[in-house]
């Protein structure tokens, strides 16, 4: 049996032609590896961008990735025109948890996380308020208080940068109920990804369940999404929805959204931790 130690994922976007599987799945073959899966996708039939993910072991992976790595980079990537990203399995991505007061989503990432669900080690978590610490050291998981206010908000978003840059590999956003500024994105430079509560692109902004209560609606949703400048527009990783009818109010609402916020978030984190999701434009193909 192989190691986790020597299971690699890679991840390749590029344009569509014939015998990009050909030549990735043969060197692989000539460094010895063993392809355990393989999916790919092309967004048009004629002149798509083709995506893939290919998962494989490589026995002594750690001594022997440079060179494999740079024999792919010479021989595939650059005649095909690739992006292309190397990963290995058994080091799970380095996270950091965003929250403001709600706590579901938090814990139950938390909880994912110790029982190792998710592909990620939490590292930290950061709030706007002091309530949740209490709660995050039963997981033995530092917590920062960064207080925000209008007038606070530049020194705030660089004591989250200060907490941030170079530590982590993602950052998850579970409920923090602050509109991060495309200053701080940049200088970021890591993946967000951030819970709605709404099955975008409907009910956006404040109190969507009051929204949602009275237009009637017999479906609630949420939505896991990576963070752009634009608000609320981010790539889509995921959404769920559950039924509901006119006996709901609004908080039986908001406890159904509750729910699905919580496994729509966890499923997101999830993939992003396993190297499951390309982003390709203004979308993402789950793979």
């Amino acid at each position: 049996m192989s190691r986790p130690a020597d299971v690699a994922r890679l991840l390749v976007r590029c344009p569509d032609r014939p015998g990009i599987v050909a030549a990735v799945s043969g060197l692989l073959h000539e460094h010895g590896a063993n392809i355990a899966q393989s999916d790919q996708h092309s967004t048009s039939l004629e002149g798509g961008t083709f995506l893939m993910r290919v998962v494989f072991v490589l026995p002594d992976l750690a001594a022997r990735r440079t060179g494999l790595e740079a024999a792919f980079a010479d021989r595939v990537a650059a005649p095909y025109g690739m992006t292309w990203s190397l990963h290995e399995a058994a080091t799970p991505k380095r996270a950091a948890v965003l929250v403001s007061r709600e706590d579901h989503c938090l814990l139950d990432l938390l909880w994912r996380a110790r029982r190792g669900e998710l592909g990620v080690d939490v590292g930290l978590v950061a709030s706007n308020h002091p309530d949740l610490a209490a709660d995050v050291a039963g997981f033995d998981v530092p917590y920062e208080h960064v207080p925000v206010t209008p007038d606070t908000k530049p020194a705030s978003e660089a004591r989250l940068l200060e907490l941030l840059r170079g530590r982590f590999d993602v950052v998850v956003l579970a409920r923090y109920m602050q509109i991060l500024s495309g200053g701080f994105l940049r200088e970021l430079g890591v993946p967000v990804i951030n819970i709605h509560h709404s099955f975008l692109p409907a009910f956006v902004g404040a109190d969507p369940y009051g929204q949602a209560k009275a237009r009637g609606v017999k479906l609630v949703g949420a939505t896991a999404h990576y963070v752009t400048e634009e608000l609320d527009a981010g790539p889509i990783i995921e959404q769920d929805v559950a039924r509901v009818d006119h006996a709901f109010d609004v908080p039986a609402l908001q406890a159904v959204g509750r729910d699905i916020e919580r496994t729509v978030l966890a499923r997101a984190v999830r993939w992003h931790g396993e190297d499951r999701v390309i982003v390709h434009g203004d979308t993402t193909v789950v793979l």
